[in-house]
């Protein structure tokens, strides 16, 4: 259980994470916003409690767990929270996606200690979450595999042979969280390509489906713990958030999917996060 304390101070984290994400979009002049938004507080229990076996001052701890972002357009949120838990300078966050750096618009693992693959490709994170638990099953290992993924990716048929592979072999080490914001690039998820009923979809293939509130740092928590203790079944936690979190012209709004704020926008955004707490971005 977390501590009252530890919860505002994750709280806390999260929104200081909101506010690297808006600023590096403004200096970038491109990338996602709604997206990172509202998956900062998944990112902040992943990357700052100890729900995820990770350690940034070694990131290739063979005891690690191993974090997929499989839809890597969101990765200004993964790189925020990595930064923010030391696994490299918060003053490197300006770089996003500028030529030769290491944050590029789309996660690269040789590039950048800590990712676990190279990402952009939409519905191919899954397949390779299930064949890393697969082969650390086989070697006897005790390591947990996390993948991330969009609500939209699932229109993508290859997520659903890995669905279907990775609970007809029992993957217990694996776990899903989808961002179920229920929007994508063209607009609400409903109405591009219905996903629902997604819960039961997952429990057909044999999966162990957890519902939650992704924006409640304790929900997130006791998730991927409970996820962690379910017995010879895969685990999918529906995380179902707020696109655009924290920013009132943003939130639910599919537009914000794929485009950064201008410099007036990003002024309001960081306005109205930084009543939230947390610290000034670039402190």
């Amino acid at each position: 259980m977390l501590s009252d304390e530890q919860i505002k101070k994750l709280e806390a984290t999260a929104n200081t994470i909101r506010q690297d994400i808006i600023a590096m979009l403004l200096e970038a002049k491109s990338g996602h916003s709604a997206g990172p938004l509202g998956m900062a507080d998944v990112f902040t229990v992943l990357y700052h409690t100890d729900a995820v076996k990770n350690d940034p001052k070694n990131p290739d701890w063979e005891e690690r767990d191993r974090i997929i972002l499989s839809n890597g357009h969101i990765c200004p949120v993964l790189y925020a929270a990595m930064a923010r838990a030391g696994y490299f300078l918060v003053e490197e966050l300006k770089t996003l996606r500028k030529f030769g750096a290491r944050l590029q618009g789309h996660p690269h693992r040789l590039v950048l200690p800590g990712l676990e693959t190279s990402s952009g490709p939409i519905g191919s994170g899954l397949s390779q979450a299930a064949g890393m638990a697969y082969a650390l099953r086989m070697d006897g290992k005790k390591n947990h595999v996390i993948c991330l993924m969009g609500d939209g990716e699932q229109d993508c048929g290859q997520i659903w042979e890995a669905v279907m592979w990775a609970g007809k072999n029992k993957l217990d080490n694996l776990t899903a969280i989808i961002d179920r914001n229920n929007i994508q690039i063209d607009g609400f998820t409903e109405d591009i390509m219905p996903l629902e009923p997604l819960r039961e979809k997952y429990e057909s293939f044999g999966w162990h489906v957890i519902d939650i509130d992704g924006n409640n740092i304790m929900e997130i928590y006791n998730a991927i713990n409970k996820a962690k203790a379910v017995y010879e079944k895969p685990v999918c936690i529906l995380a179902h958030t707020v696109p655009g979190k924290g920013v009132d012209f943003m939130e639910f709004k599919y537009e914000w999917h794929g485009k950064p704020p201008n410099g007036e926008e990003a002024k309001e955004a960081l306005r109205q996060l930084r009543t939230l707490g947390g610290k000034i971005s670039g402190e």
